[in-house]
């Protein structure tokens, strides 16, 4: 028997997702779930959806706790999942956007990179080292899965601080643009395509996109990406990444939304007419967050109203696969997050890399991918730059360091001078408050 230990569990609608998977292999319907929030209500609500769970699979003998308490809930885990946002969508992600805002700088997430991103890092690396702690303590063997953004920043910290906690970063964007987008673009059967993917959170790129033909052989489907690419005629809400693919030759993994604030192109105040041609959403998380509220109210009457079944349908996260083959051996492929160390060659040793990764009883298996493109790998070493200064104010809590990693952001440094760069950072470091730790 696993014991499953959810770290911001009150984020109900991902934590259903994670769940549903994980309960719905036979072989982990045995496992013991612990809940985690710092949120009651919200822990509550996802306590009831893990019960509901449970009765829609007819697991009659599943243990689940929810609790306040972080170090009960984290005794004893073979899997900690990290699924947290630290200050929430008030005060911290409002201030990320406001403040910039004032300045001239305008963003679409603001959880990856750039000014919103790094701040998030900062909030948020301390937290999850406090998780490491406790995990030393209390289940040392244990598996850290973190889902939490910005995953590059995270894992690298992580990395360094803790490097004997197992740990492994995982997204969504890999497996959801391949075949949520990709293939659908093409009118393909994602299970007739082969891909290889390489490179950063966010920031990583295809390097092959191919379909099985039904008589033996491969046909390269890059051609007609490529086509749709120089055509101009990009799917709607995608024209950031097709016009990234026209210069750069390859398909980012991440959505056009993301992207567009990665980079010095898209997203200028001097040009709104930029920011029409390409569509680019500002403000999107603002609105992305107001909208989650609101669903979750409603969803938090349907949790509770048990008199109907609440449907368990499999999601695309990699979670459960991990679980399972570290639980069975059953061999599985995944893309995680990991310390680079030559897997990507041409990419700094000490960089947090996304790569494939086998999986069964021995954990996590990074397969070494060789190098990327020298044109992707530039844009990459771009937001490894910031990631590394970032990474370096949380290890040292040196304040120099947040202004550096500002200062070499792409997007940030095309807006605002140095002298601005700076002012702003003070200013978001005195609005987040006891959210971040004294920087000397």
């Amino acid at each position: 028997m696993a014991k499953i230990a959810l770290v911001g569990a009150g984020s109900t609608v991902f934590a259903q997702n994670i769940l549903g998977d994980v309960l719905s292999n036979p072989e982990l319907s045995d496992s013991e779930i612990a809940l985690y929030d710092i949120d009651a209500e919200r822990l509550r609500t996802s306590g009831i959806m893990a019960r509901r769970i449970a009765s829609t699979l007819g697991l009659t003998g599943l243990r689940v706790t929810a609790t306040t308490d972080r170090r009960a809930a984290l005794t004893g885990a073979d899997f900690v999942i990290l699924m947290m946002q630290i200050g929430g969508y008030k005060p911290a992600t409002v201030i990320d956007f406001e403040l910039p805002k004032g300045f001239g700088l305008r963003q679409t997430i603001a959880d990856t990179l750039g000014i919103g991103g790094i701040f998030r890092a900062l909030r948020t690396i301390p937290v999850v080292f406090d998780i490491a702690r406790d995990m030393a303590e209390v289940c040392p063997r244990a598996l850290m899965m973190n889902y939490v953004n910005p995953m590059a920043m995270i894992t690298w910290a992580m990395q360094e601080r803790f490097p004997d906690i197992a740990y492994v970063g995982l997204c969504h964007s890999v497996q959801e643009t391949s075949g949520g987008h990709l293939a659908r673009v093409l009118g393909e059967d994602i299970a007739r395509i082969d891909y290889r993917a390489a490179g950063i959170n966010h920031v990583s790129f295809f390097s092959d996109f191919r379909k099985r033909l039904p008589g033996g052989g491969t046909e390269d489907l890059y051609p007609r990406l490529r086509a749709i690419a120089e055509s101009g005629n990009y799917p709607e809400g995608d024209r950031v990444r097709f016009a990234v693919m026209k210069h750069f030759g390859h398909f980012v993994t991440e959505s056009s939304e993301h992207f567009s604030e990665y980079t010095p192109w898209f997203i200028k105040s001097a040009r709104p007419d930029l920011v029409a041609e390409f569509q680019v959403p500002l403000d999107e998380y603002i609105t992305r967050c107001k909208d989650q509220i609101a669903e979750w109210e409603v969803l938090k009457h349907e949790l509770e109203d048990e008199s109907r079944p609440l449907p368990v349908e499999r999601s695309n996260e990699y979670a459960a696969a991990i679980i399972h083959g570290m639980v069975t051996g059953t061999n599985h492929l995944i893309y995680g997050n990991v310390r680079n160390n030559g897997l990507i060659e041409n990419l700094p040793a000490n960089a947090a890399v996304e790569v494939a990764c086998h999986v069964d009883r021995g954990g996590i298996q990074p397969i070494r991918f060789g190098k990327v493109r020298p044109q992707l790998a530039a844009i990459m070493r771009w937001q490894i730059n910031v990631q590394e200064m970032a990474v370096e104010a949380a290890l040292t809590g040196k304040r120099e360091h947040i202004y550096h990693a500002a200062m070499m952001d792409p997007h940030t440094s095309a807006e605002l001078s140095l002298d601005e760069i700076r002012k702003l950072c003070d200013a978001l470091i005195d609005a987040h408050g006891n959210y971040l730790p004294a920087y000397h």
